[in-house]
């Protein structure tokens, strides 16, 4: 659900998302969500104490950073031509890369516990592939999705935008603290 909102802030900045943006936001969330767990699974319970330890403020901080960043430009955008618009979108790979990390970094810390209850390979490639497509579909639906309201409200939806992954980064906070839970 994380990269699912992280992506309709994406759609929120790129005025008329096609299938470009939603194939790119669907590769890129689909494919870390899917590939985290199974790392996370090889990786074993040997380095569980260490991920968990910092998964939580790695995502927050990438969270934070991005979400920053989309305020700043929505509030320093004066207007400008349509193609520089959408290089602001940001579907480059160093922001999906970037945000992708953030929304899946969890992720490694669930695949260390599905080695306690998932026996053998097939199982975890299974489970893997599952939740990449699920999250491919989300992400490139919620991309569309953000369009659409990005076209209507332009900066504001920016700006809300922004909010959003600033507060997505709050939550994992407060959900690993064991503040809030979700």
């Amino acid at each position: 659900m994380d990269a699912f909102a992280v992506s309709v802030c994406k759609g929120l900045t790129a005025r008329n998302a096609g299938v470009r943006e939603m194939l790119t936001a669907g590769a890129w969330f689909g494919s870390f969500q899917g590939i985290m767990p199974f790392l996370g699974w090889i990786l074993g319970s040997r380095f569980r104490v260490y991920i968990e330890r910092a998964d939580h403020w790695i995502a927050f901080s990438l969270l934070v950073i991005i979400g920053l960043n989309m305020i700043r430009e929505a509030v320093s955008h004066k207007g400008g031509d349509e193609a520089e618009r959408e290089k602001d979108a940001g579907f480059g790979p160093r922001t999906m890369l970037l945000m992708a990390v953030a929304t899946s970094i969890d992720a490694l810390a669930v695949g260390i516990t599905f080695g306690l209850f998932l026996d053998g390979l097939s199982r975890i490639v299974t489970a893997c592939a599952f939740i990449c497509a699920i999250t491919f579909i989300l992400s490139a639906a919620g991309v569309k999705a953000g369009s659409m309201f990005g076209l209507r409200f332009e900066k504001r939806a920016e700006i809300a935008g922004g909010v959003i992954l600033i507060l997505i980064g709050v939550k994992i906070l407060l959900e690993h603290s064991g503040i809030i839970n979700f």
